[in-house]
């Protein structure tokens, strides 16, 4: 089945196919770096020298970091270059601020000796910094557990990227190859281990734990090539391939690159990077938010369930959350059964297990109200894919093809599918296709701007949702 496209409106997000090069934590601090230090010591230079922080300094301020951006930022190892990068950075920056200050009869405003203890000072500081920073920053930026990549084809390419991640990747370790081929006709691979054929990448993909592959297969047997990311589209593996070969049912690609070889990302988390960081700090405003508003109704519910009918307040069910681990999720308890087995029984329209507030609660998406605390707690986002009873998931990732790539993000407690009309009973395949797709649309638009439209047709519907039940 398909969407009909015409409910989808644009939204201002990453391009569902080739978007921008992907910018993570680790590379908008190199490109920061250098202008932040320069203009860290402006401040300290004119804190020392008694200079006045006001008007005419937050001008000098944008005017140098204006200046310095265009220029060399991003560290790299030490070495005699990076000195002489540096002093001419410096003395280029301070002939264009003489100039601008002597033509804007601006130089007068400032104190010499600070103009010039700040000249002096800043290439100082800047070569002790590019010293320090490539040992310290990723470090401090990037996992404590490096990443399990795999190369699929460990042809030249394969073997030559490998060497590069493996050399000098802060995030990520290739600890094995798969490939058709005798190893005899392999390039050799060093440490890297043969961990089998092309139809055992899926069983080894969850067995060794690999959480990124890189495909360097040539574009030729197609067929291979298509199977292979059949197989792979229930997994959370994040997938590359290197170079661009042809478009795929993509999630968040982006072109990217490996020192100078390219890669396309054909699967990818849309929260990676600085985009993760934004979208947990949303998540911990309006969570924060959300739960002191709602603090006291929350107390009143709690009191009526428990006087109401026999049971816990909360009701908690496991469900999967990121990467398909396993999460525990709160509600308040709408109904006499607190079921979380192997089987479990989809609440109807008419159901006789929902008690009278429960009904109230299940209508209105009050019940939903604790997984803030989820949220608070890292284990679900505000907007993303609904989670399922994990029965739910064994029996629907067998039958609709892509179902796990739902798990490449934080469930949320609301979402695209939700406010789509995709909510309430799933009694047929069909629906829940419909659910599986309009999660995959969030997936490949995401943007702050999109959740939030989620949130606010969500507080729309909370009163006059039909499928709420």
């Amino acid at each position: 089945m398909r969407i009909d496209e015409s409910i989808l409106p644009h939204v201002d997000g990453p391009a569902p196919f080739f978007a921008k090069r992907h910018r993570t934590l680790l590379s908008l601090a190199k490109r920061l770096i250098d202008p932040l230090v320069i203009l860290s010591c402006l401040a300290l230079v004119f804190w020392a020298f008694d200079q006045p922080l006001d008007g005419p300094f937050l001008i000098l301020l944008l005017l140098t970091f204006l200046l310095v951006y265009p220029g060399r930022l991003c560290f790299r190892n030490w070495d005699i270059q990076m000195a002489a990068d540096i002093f001419i950075g410096a003395l280029r920056t301070a002939v264009l601020l003489l100039a601008v200050g002597y033509l804007s009869n601006a130089l007068q405003i400032f104190e010499p000796q600070a103009l010039a203890a700040w000249l002096a000072a800043a290439p100082l500081a800047l070569m002790g910094v590019h010293i320090a920073s490539p040992r310290i920053v990723p470090r401090v930026l990037a996992p404590v557990h490096k990443r399990k990549a795999a190369i699929v084809g460990m042809n030249s390419i394969g073997a030559r990227l490998a060497r590069i991640i493996n050399t000098h990747s802060d995030d990520s370790r290739v600890i094995a190859f798969f490939d058709d081929r005798h190893t005899d006709r392999l390039p050799e691979a060093g440490s890297i281990v043969y961990a089998g054929s092309l139809a055992e990448v899926t069983s080894k993909v969850h067995e060794i734990g690999i959480s990124t592959l890189y495909i360097t297969l040539p574009i030729a047997p197609q067929q291979r090539l298509l199977t292979l990311l059949n197989d792979l589209r229930d997994t959370t593996c994040s997938i590359y391939f290197v170079p661009n070969l042809f478009l795929f049912d993509m999630i968040q690609a982006k072109v990217d690159a490996v020192g100078d070889i390219p890669v396309l990302a054909v699967c990818e988390s849309p929260f990676d990077g600085v985009q993760g960081v934004l979208k947990r700090w949303s998540d911990i405003v309006i969570a924060s938010v959300a739960l002191v508003v709602s603090a006291p109704f929350a107390l009143m519910f709690a009191i009526i369930i428990k006087l109401s009918s026999p049971g816990p307040v909360f009701f908690r069910q496991r469900r999967l959350g990121l990467n398909g681990q396993e999460i525990v999720v709160w509600k308040f308890r709408s109904m006499r059964v607190t079921e979380d087995g192997s089987e479990i029984r989809q609440a109807t329209a008419s159901d006789e297990r929902v008690t009278a507030i429960g009904r109230f609660l299940r209508r209105s998406s009050l019940d939903e109200l604790p997984q803030f605390i989820n949220v608070l707690q890292g284990t679900m986002s505000v907007v993303g894919p609904r989670p399922h009873a994990l029965a739910h998931d064994a029996m629907y990732r067998q039958v609709i093809r892509g179902y796990t790539r739902r798990h490449k993000v934080k469930p949320g407690i609301t979402g695209w599918a939700q406010i789509n009309g995709a909510r309430g009973e799933t009694d047929t395949l069909e629906k829940m296709a419909r659910r599986v797709e309009l999660d995959t649309y969030y997936l490949r638009n995401w943007s702050l701007k999109l959740d939030l439209i989620i949130i606010v047709r969500t507080i729309r519907h909370m009163l006059n949702d039909p499928h709420a039940y």
